[in-house]
């Protein structure tokens, strides 16, 4: 009885000495937006789509351990210490296939410069910092992603946020300058263990069809705006030419209350100066404009006939 009890108690010794250099308690994973590993987890909702079975074959086998994909002693040293091209899978083998270069991943419809709320699922709370990054504009999905797609400093960054419901709820305001297809990346530097989480979260912003802005700023001018600039267009090219300035003496009459209309037919010499040298009419619209032009006609041809 005595031996067995010693071999009990030296088993559970021995569990005991294990534990601690086992962080096994500190997994997590971003959920939403969803992470590559998430999703193409068994427990994820998209592990049968063409990337994710992509990349299960990459690895060999499946993203069981979804929550697990941490390395330990980095110490702040990510870009030093993960290879480029390997960052969603934060260069360990048994998660390569997350590093494939493929712009068919499960993703997450985001608008740009809107407030995000990430979910990190977890299962017990642990003290660190999270840090989001969202690859530059122009970025290539169809490259393997490097630390040069990243900016230097995180769009957002948050220490020790508490664990509600067995996520942490990271809040953040997207930058306004992206569109299309991006990749969130996220670091979690755990204070509380010396390991730190990597995750890819494939993200798709409105494409922008404007150079000008991005968002709901850079909408698409709407059909009935178009048609309005293409009449424009169309009437400044289809309208009669305007008088040359330099037949026309400045007017120091006020600018008229509406805008002046031509007269079909109206030739522009009708504004040209009369004869002798004084100042020039000012052009005139509607029935007005005519008669002065048929009276003026009138007159002319009485002239020549008396001359």
């Amino acid at each position: 009885m005595t031996a067995h009890r010693t071999v009990a108690v030296a088993a559970v010794a021995a569990a005991a000495t294990l534990l601690p250099a086992t962080p096994a308690l500190a997994h997590g994973a971003p959920t939403d937006p969803v992470s590559r590993v998430f999703a193409c987890s068994p427990e994820g909702a998209a592990r049968a789509t063409a990337a994710c079975r992509a990349a299960i074959a990459a690895n060999g086998a499946p993203f069981t351990a979804w929550d697990n994909l941490r390395v330990a002693g980095v110490n702040g040293r990510d870009r030093q210490l993960i290879p480029d091209g390997r960052l969603c899978s934060g260069g360990l083998p048994a998660y390569k296939g997350l590093d494939l270069a493929r712009p068919d991943w499960p993703s997450t419809r985001l608008t740009p410069g809107s407030s995000l709320t990430m979910a990190y699922s977890s299962t017990i709370p642990h003290t660190g910092t999270f840090k989001l990054f969202l690859t530059k504009p122009g970025y290539d999905p169809a490259k393997p992603l490097a630390w040069s797609d990243l900016p230097q400093r995180p769009f957002a960054q948050v220490t020790d946020p508490p664990l509600t419901g067995g996520a942490y709820r990271i809040g953040a305001k997207l930058p306004a300058d992206r569109s299309g297809r991006h990749v969130l990346f996220t670091i979690w530097q755990n204070s509380s263990t010396t390991d730190t989480y990597y995750s890819c979260s494939d993200v798709v912003f409105p494409a922008s069809r404007s150079s000008g802005g991005t968002g709901a700023r850079a909408g698409s001018p709407s059909a009935s705006t178009a048609s309005g600039t293409a009449g424009r267009k169309k009437t400044s090219h289809s309208a009669t030419p305007a008088p040359s300035p330099s037949r026309l003496a400045p007017s120091t009459s006020p600018a008229p209350a509406e805008p002046v209309t031509s007269v079909p037919g109206t030739p522009a010499a009708a504004a040209a100066p009369a004869s002798g040298g004084g100042t020039s009419l000012p052009l005139l619209a509607g029935g007005a404009g005519a008669f002065l032009v048929v009276a003026g006609g009138t007159a002319l041809a009485l002239r020549r006939r008396r001359g």
